[in-house]
């Protein structure tokens, strides 16, 4: 059974920067990298000095969310980690942010977040982890990023009772990361 880290958001930013890192910290048989823009992709599969396979997917669209599924259940890995980079905050007062774009980062931010959690903690062993990251604008309401702040309340709150239900039930762990 291949021991894979997953990686989304991987094209750029913080994604791109832990596939980098990845390597230097633990092994894996395979890293799965995740995002829009297949080139990019490409790029940094080509950089990585160990096995990768560039997945390109818009986690907003549930066909790519079945695609990332029936990859899962085709290959059967074990999944060491997830790394939950991909999404983004459109900052404004809130008529001044589309309506699609707020839409969009409830899609992005909350919805597949935990989509990809759920779809791979049947792949997750003893000792798999999920980094989740989130934003320091999670603790708090902040005006002029209202949705942004409330997506990643979200992950906050999901992921840390997330993390109580593996440690206890698989000895895994999950990891809400808050940059600033």
């Amino acid at each position: 059974m291949k021991k894979i880290a997953i990686i989304t958001g991987a094209s750029s930013g913080m994604g791109k920067e832990l596939a980098l890192q990845l390597p230097e910290w633990e092994q894996f048989d395979e890293i799965w990298l995740i995002a829009r823009r297949a080139e990019r992709l490409q790029e940094l599969a080509q950089a990585l000095p160990c096995p990768s396979r560039p997945i390109s997917l818009d986690l907003t669209d549930p066909d790519a969310l079945q695609h990332f599924s029936d990859m899962l259940e085709m290959t059967k890995p074990n999944v060491g980690l997830l790394a939950n980079v991909a999404g983004f905050g459109k900052f404004g007062a809130t008529l001044d942010v589309k309506y699609e774009e707020n839409l969009g980062m409830i899609d992005l931010n909350c919805k597949a977040l935990t989509a990809l959690s759920y779809l791979s903690l049947p792949y997750m062993k003893e000792g798999g982890q999920i980094y989740q990251i989130d934003s320091l604008s999670s603790f708090q309401p902040v005006p002029y990023i209202c949705v942004y702040g409330a997506t990643k309340a979200f992950v906050l709150s999901y992921g840390r009772a997330l993390n109580k239900e593996l440690r206890k039930a698989r000895g895994a762990r999950c990891l809400c990361v808050c940059p600033f």
